[in-house]
């Protein structure tokens, strides 16, 4: 048994998403080891988050400012909108490298089962943003049942005033057909262009 910081201190860690108490105890071991300045520079980081970063006033991503990197930028096209469920989603967007939009930040998804309705979720303010100059909407919510139903939505909502999209699904790049679930191949069959 360690002493009670130290125990608090792993259990403080395995709050975090994948940390199970091996892991936990190797991140407090860790802290342990630090030179006093580094915990302290460690601990400011983490404050610093907590009361720097919040949601940009237009999108809904992470920001230290009003308007997140993607909103201000002038280069961006804000007659494309993105709409994805997490903030965290837009990274993965960007390594793309070739979507020149904005972004739109849900904040989750509708699950009646989880009671999340679409006015636990950030849709006014998209349905506020879209207007004569919105082009496009692009749905890029998970293929989930809950993503589905979201994606659903949207389209019932915003279909009358712009251009509604969703994100393909189907075979990953070097995936196996063999190895490929049902609903997968589903979306694949449904998703087929022409050669």
């Amino acid at each position: 048994m360690y002493p009670k910081s130290l125990q608090q201190l792993i259990e403080k860690f395995k709050m975090l998403p994948g940390v199970g108490e091996k892991t936990a105890e190797r991140y407090a071991l860790m802290i342990m080891n630090l030179e006093k300045e580094e915990v302290e520079q460690f601990s400011n980081a983490l404050m610093e988050v907590k009361t720097k970063i919040h949601k940009c006033s237009c999108c809904g991503n992470l920001t230290e400012n009003d308007l997140c990197d993607i909103c201000s930028d002038p280069q961006r096209d804000k007659g494309v909108i993105c709409v994805v469920q997490d903030a965290k989603d837009i990274l993965a967007l960007e390594r793309m490298r070739e979507y020149r939009g904005v972004y739109h930040v849900l904040g989750g998804v509708i699950s009646t089962n989880k009671g999340i309705l679409p006015s636990d979720l950030n849709i006014k303010t998209l349905t506020d943003r879209v207007n004569e100059n919105t082009k496009e909407v692009i749905v890029a919510t998970n293929p989930t049942l809950e993503g589905e139903t979201t994606a659903l939505y949207l389209a019932k909502i915003l279909g009358e005033k712009t251009n509604v999209t969703r994100l393909a699904h189907g075979l990953p790049m070097g995936g196996h057909l063999d190895y490929t679930d049902e609903l997968t191949l589903s979306k694949a069959m449904e998703n087929r262009h022409k050669i």
